[in-house]
C-alpha cells in the first residue's frame, strides 16, 4: 500500500515538471463509493475504502494540497445536515467523515449522502480551486443494547377444564425495542414462580406439566419474564392467571332467563355475554335460531297503534280506499253480525267459522269497484279462532276452498268477477275479466305463510293480465292456470261477499215466497280478517306495501362488519327469527353477542316476549356429535313513559249576545285552543347531587289519531241549534268526521298543529226561536287509538238575551236610547252584559210588558235625577266641611242604575241601584234620604238599593267595595 502511495505521488511530481509553469490543472480524485458504519450513540463514522483525495497536482502549493470536503443530500434527500467531512492531512488529502451528534438506530438505521472533495487553488485565497466528481456514502449505524423486553400485556388469563394436559394453555408475548435482530430478539422465557405446575417455551406458549385439579385450586397466579438475545431481562414482569374449570359440559354459558328493555333505548344486546362450549369437541358447522314470539301482540309484533285508515295515510297510500269490514255502525252495518276478537292494537279483527258468519258488502258501496285494475289487502290469520279440532280443521281444508272475498261488479258494458281463497298452503285467485266469456285464470301461489296458523299482511296489485302478491311486504309470482273445464258462468249482477261466496243459482232449489230463492254460501273461510281493504285504480308501490306491513320492533344483527369470516345471518321478513350459522367457535360467539332487540315506537306496547334459542351441529362423526336442548327466557317490555296531552287557551265561560250565535256561521267556540303533548320521565338527581328525586317534562311532536266535542246534559236539538265545521279543512287534511247530535269525532293520525286548525274552525249556531240561556261543550284527543287521552276542556256558553224590538214602543225605544247616550260616561267601566241576563219574555204577555217598561223607564229617569240632585249637595257640603278633617271624600261615589231590567223585583235589585217600589215611596221619605250623611257606609245600604260605591283616598288608590 506504501509502494503504492510513492508511486502515485511520484508520478504526480513528473507530471508537474511536465507540464511546465501553469499552476492547479488538474481536479481532485476520490473514489465513487463508500461504505461506512458507525456505533449508535456515536459519531465517528468507519468509511471502506478510507477517505483518500489525490490530485495531479501534487506536490505543487495550494494546488496540490486538499483543502476540504463538502456533504451533499443523497438519494433519500437527507443526510448533509446531520454528517459533516474534515480534511485529516491537506498534503495526502485524507478525510475523516462524521456525525454531527450522536445517532439512533432505532429513529435511523441508515443514512445515504454524497460527498465531494475541492483542492486549495492557485493561493491561499483558494482562487481557481477545483472540486471533485461526487462519490456516494452508505453510513449503517450500528445497534447497541440498550433497551430491555416489555410485555404486551401486564396479566395474562386462560381458563381449562380439570383433569386434562394441554400443549397450550395461554401464550405471553414481550417486545425489545432495539434496532437489531441481535437484540430486538426475545430469546427465551422463564417462570421465576417456583413450584408451579406450568412450563413456557422460547415461544411463550404455556402449558401445564400435570393434570389440574379444581378443587384442590381453582385459580394458580404466577409470574414469568423474557430475555433478549443481549441478556438483558424485562423491565417488568408479567402475571398469568389459569381458572381451572369442573369437568366440561357442552352448553351455553351465560344465558340470562330475562331480558328487560325500556322504551325509547333503540336497539340492545340480547345475549352480550353469551358464548358457546363445546369442550374441545371438533364441530365443522354450527347453526343457532333466534325466535322472538310476539303473536299475541296484535298482528304479530308491535306496530304503529292508529286505525289502518291512519296507518295508510301515514305511508303516503293513495286515498281511495274502501273498507270492506268495517267497524259496526249505523252507516256500515253489514258487519254487525260478525264476531270480533279483542287486540292490542287499533285493529278491529273478525273472526269466521266457515259456516255462518258472511259479511254481504252492500251494492251501493260494491257500485264504486269496477275497473280491472285494484288493490286488495288485508291480514289474515287461519284457524285462529280454534273453533274446530286440528282433525276437523285438515278435514275441511281438503274438502273445498276457503273463499275470503268472491265478487261481481260491473265494467262498462260487462261484468266481471274474481274470488280470493285459500285452500291447504296454496292461495288462489280466480278471475273472470268478462263472464261471459269461456276461460278465466286462475293464479296460483304455494305459500307457508297461509298454513302457519300465524298473521300475515297480505297485498294483492291486479293489472290484468299482470298479478302482482306481497306477503309481508316480499313479493312473490304466480304460477298461471287457465281453467278450461265445465265451470258455469257467473250470473251478470253485482254483488260482493266477505268469508264465502254464493252458490250459483243453477244450484238453489230452496224457494222463499214462491219466488225468490234463498241465496246459499259455499266455501266458508276458517280464521281471522282484519283490514280487509280493496282500493280501484292504480296500484300501490312496494314502497307503500312495505310500510303498511311495517313491524317496528324485532330482532337485528349489531354490526355486519364486524361479522367473521365464513359466517351468515339471516332474518325473516318479519324479523321475529334470526339465523346465524359459522364454521369457526370463536367467531360464532362474537356473533351472538351482536345479536340484538330494537323497537322503534315511541310508545312501545308494554309486556312479555318469549325468547326461544335452538343450536344445532354438524361433526364430522355424526354419531358422536354434540346435541344441546333450546334455551328459553323472555323479553320484558317495560311500561314507557306515558304522554301528557294538555288543551288550553280556552276559558271556562264564553258570554256573548245571542245574535251572534244566530247568524249563519255561528260563534267559534275554541279560537285560542293550543293543545302540548309532553312527556313526563325521572330525573336522576343524585347523580347531579341533590336529595330525592325529580320529574322533568319535555315538549314533544305527537301524532293525534281523534279529538271529540260533546255537548254536555241533553244532546243538540237539531232544529234549533248545530255545531259546525270547516269540512274544506276537514277534507284537505285527509281527516274523517262523523257529526251527530250527541258529538262530533275527527279521526285521522295527523300533526297538533293541524288538529289545533281545525278544532279552532269549530262553530256553534242557534235558531232564532231558541230561548236557551246557556250550554256547555267538553273536548278531548287522544292517540294511539285512544290509549293515551288528554285533559277533558269544558267550556260554558251563555248568551246574552235582549228584549226585541218589536215588542218595544218606538217612543219608549227612542228615549231609552237617549237616556243611555246621555249617561254613557257615566256607567263607563261596568258590567253591562249582566243588563241582558235571564231577560227573554214570553210573546203572550206583550202589552203588560210595554206599559211596564214604559213605566218602569219614566220611574229610573225620575231616580237618576234625583240622585244626581242630591250627589250635587253632597258636593256642597263636603266643601265645607273639609277644614276639619277626618271625614270620608265621596267624591267619586258612583251609582250604577239598569233601566232595563223587568223580568222580577229581585233579578231587578240585583241588578240595578234603585227598585221601582223604593221610587215610589213618599216625598217624606225622599226628604230624608236628602238629609242623610252622604258618605253612608256601604254596610248601611238598603239590600233593595243594591248601590256601589268607589272611593279614591287621599293617596290616590281606588277601593272598591
Amino acid at each position: 500500500m506504501d509502494t503504492m502511495k510513492c508511486l502515485s505521488f511520484l508520478f504526480l511530481c513528473l507530471t508537474s515538471v511536465a507540464s511546465g509553469n501553469k499552476a492547479n490543472k488538474h481536479k481532485p480524485w476520490i473514489e465513487t463509493e463508500y461504505q461506512g458504519i458507525v456505533m449508535e450513540n456515536d459519531n465517528t463514522v468507519l468509511l471502506n475504502p478510507p477517505l483518500f483525495a489525490l490530485d495531479k497536482d501534487a506536490p505543487l502549493h495550494y494546488a496540490g494540497e486538499i483543502c476540504g470536503f463538502r456533504v451533499h443530500n443523497g438519494p433519500s434527500g437527507s443526510g448533509s445536515v446531520q454528517f459533516e467531512a474534515v480534511v485529516l492531512d491537506r498534503s495526502t488529502g485524507e478525510g475523516l467523515v462524521r456525525s454531527k451528534e450522536p445517532l439512533d438506530c432505532e429513529s435511523q438505521r441508515e443514512h445515504s449522502f454524497t460527498i465531494q472533495a475541492y483542492d486549495c487553488g492557485e493561493g491561499p485565497d483558494g482562487v481557481n480551486s477545483k472540486k471533485s466528481h461526487k462519490a456516494t456514502v452508505h453510513v449503517r449505524v450500528n445497534d447497541v443494547n440498550e433497551f430491555s423486553p416489555v410485555f404486551v400485556e401486564r396479566r395474562y388469563e386462560a381458563s381449562v377444564p380439570e383433569g386434562r394436559l394441554f400443549d397450550h394453555i395461554v401464550r405471553v408475548e414481550a417486545l425489545d425495542a432495539d434496532c437489531s435482530p441481535q437484540y430486538s430478539q426475545i430469546c427465551f422465557y422463564d417462570i421465576i414462580t417456583p413450584n408451579v405446575p406450568f412450563a413456557i417455551d422460547n415461544d411463550g406458549n404455556i402449558k401445564n406439566t400435570e393434570p389440574l385439579d379444581s378443587k384442590r385450586q381453582r385459580v394458580h397466579t404466577f409470574w414469568v419474564t423474557a430475555f433478549d438475545c443481549g441478556k438483558n431481562r424485562a423491565q417488568a414482569d408479567a402475571q398469568v392467571a389459569v381458572t381451572v374449570k369442573p369437568s366440561c359440559k357442552p352448553g351455553w354459558i351465560g344465558w340470562t332467563k330475562r331480558v328487560e328493555y325500556t322504551p325509547g333505548s333503540g336497539s340492545i344486546p340480547l345475549f352480550p355475554t353469551l358464548h358457546l362450549e363445546t369442550c374441545e369437541e371438533t364441530v365443522w358447522n354450527i347453526q343457532a335460531t333466534v325466535e322472538l314470539q310476539t303473536g299475541h301482540i296484535g298482528k304479530g309484533c308491535d306496530r304503529d297503534s292508529y286505525s289502518d285508515r291512519s296507518v295508510r295515510r301515514l305511508c303516503g297510500a293513495v286515498r281511495g280506499e274502501v273498507d270492506l269490514i268495517p267497524p259496526p255502525s249505523p252507516a256500515a252495518n253489514w258487519t254487525s253480525a260478525l264476531p270480533t276478537l279483542p287486540s292490542s292494537d287499533s285493529s278491529l279483527v273478525f273472526s269466521f267459522n266457515g259456516s255462518n258468519h258472511v259479511a254481504v258488502v252492500p251494492d251501493a258501496v260494491v257500485s264504486g269497484l269496477s275497473g280491472d285494475h285494484f288493490t286488495l289487502q288485508l291480514w289474515m290469520r287461519r284457524w285462529g279462532t280454534n273453533v274446530q279440532p286440528a282433525a276437523a280443521q285438515a278435514k275441511a281444508s281438503r274438502k273445498e276452498e276457503e273463499t275470503i272475498v268472491c265478487s261481481t261488479v260491473k265494467n262498462d258494458d260487462a261484468f266481471s268477477h274474481y274470488s280470493l281463497s285459500v285452500h291447504g298452503c296454496r292461495l288462489s285467485l280466480f278471475y273472470w275479466p268478462d263472464v261471459s266469456a269461456a276461460r278465466p285464470v286462475k293464479f296460483l301461489w304455494k305459500l307457508e305463510q297461509v298454513c302457519d296458523s300465524e298473521w300475515h299482511h297480505l297485498s294483492l296489485s291486479v293489472q290484468f293480465p299482470s298479478v302482482t302478491l306481497y306477503v309481508d311486504g316480499v313479493t312473490f309470482d304466480p304460477a298461471l292456470i287457465h281453467d278450461n273445464g265445465a265451470l258455469p258462468n257467473p250470473a251478470p249482477r253485482q254483488r260482493m261477499s266477505i268469508g264465502a261466496c254464493w252458490e250459483p243459482e243453477d244450484k238453489q232449489r230452496e224457494i222463499v215466497n214462491n219466488s225468490v230463492p234463498e241465496v246459499k254460501y259455499v266455501g266458508g273461510y276458517h280464521g281471522l280478517l282484519s283490514g280487509l281493504t280493496v282500493r280501484p285504480g292504480s296500484v300501490e308501490p312496494h314502497s307503500v306495501v312495505e310500510c303498511l306491513y311495517a313491524c317496528r320492533e324485532g330482532l337485528d344483527f349489531g354490526d355486519l362488519e364486524t361479522l367473521g369470516s365464513g359466517m351468515k345471518v339471516h332474518v325473516n321478513p318479519s324479523q321475529s327469527v334470526l339465523v346465524l350459522e359459522g364454521d369457526d367457535i370463536e367467531s360464532f360467539n362474537r356473533a351472538v353477542q351482536q345479536v340484538t332487540y330494537r323497537n322503534s315506537l315511541r310508545f312501545a306496547t308494554p309486556g312479555v316476549r318469549p325468547l326461544k334459542l335452538t343450536t344445532s351441529f354438524r361433526c364430522f362423526n355424526e354419531e358422536s356429535c354434540l346435541s344441546l336442548k333450546p334455551l328459553e327466557g323472555y323479553l320484558v317490555v317495560l311500561q314507557p313513559d306515558a304522554p301528557q296531552i294538555s288543551l288550553s287557551g280556552v276559558g271556562p265561560h264564553l258570554a256573548r249576545p245571542a245574535p251572534e250565535f244566530e247568524g249563519p256561521r255561528g260563534v267559534l267556540l275554541f279560537p285560542e285552543l293550543r293543545i302540548v303533548c309532553s312527556l313526563t320521565h325521572a330525573v336522576n338527581t343524585a347523580a347531579q347531587g341533590m336529595e330525592g328525586g325529580a320529574l322533568m317534562s319535555d315538549a314533544v311532536a305527537h301524532t293525534l289519531d281523534g279529538c271529540e266535542v260533546q255537548p254536555l246534559g241533553e244532546e243538540l236539538d237539531p232544529e234549533r241549534e248545530e255545531l259546525l265545521v270547516d269540512m274544506d279543512v276537514v277534507r284537505e287534511r285527509g281527516l274523517e268526521i262523523i257529526n251527530t247530535t250527541a258529538y262530533i269525532a275527527i279521526t285521522g293520525a295527523e300533526s297538533i298543529s293541524v288538529y289545533e286548525d281545525v278544532l279552532r274552525s269549530v262553530r256553534y249556531r242557534l235558531s232564532r226561536s231558541s230561548s236557551r240561556f246557556e250550554r256547555r261543550f267538553r273536548l278531548s284527543c287522544s292517540e294511539m287509538n285512544g290509549r293515551y287521552t288528554s285533559n277533558e276542556l269544558t267550556l260554558e256558553v251563555n248568551f246574552l238575551h235582549s228584549l226585541d224590538s218589536m215588542y218595544r214602543p218606538s217612543h219608549l225605544m227612542a228615549s231609552q236610547q237617549q237616556f243611555l247616550h246621555q249617561h254613557a260616561g257615566e256607567l263607563s267601566g261596568h258590567a253591562l252584559p249582566s243588563l241582558h241576563r235571564n231577560s227573554v219574555v214570553p210573546g203572550a204577555a206583550t202589552i203588560i210588558i210595554m206599559v211596564c217598561v214604559g213605566f218602569l223607564v219614566i220611574m229610573v229617569i225620575l231616580g237618576i235625577f234625583r240622585i244626581r240632585s242630591i250627589h250635587r249637595r253632597s258636593e256642597e257640603a263636603r266643601e265645607a266641611a273639609k277644614e276639619g278633617g277626618g271625614q270620608w271624600d265621596d267624591s267619586a261615589l258612583t251609582i250604577i242604575v239598569n233601566p232595563m231590567e223587568v223580568k222580577s223585583p229581585h233579578s231587578y235589585k240585583s241588578h240595578m241601584g234603585m227598585s221601582a217600589d223604593t221610587e215610589g215611596e213618599g216625598e217624606e221619605e225622599e226628604e230624608e234620604e236628602e238629609e242623610e250623611e252622604v258618605g253612608e257606609s256601604p254596610n248601611n245600604a238598603s239590600d233593595d238599593q243594591r248601590i256601589i260605591f268607589k272611593k279614591e283616598g287621599r293617596d290616590g288608590n281606588a277601593c272598591r267595595y
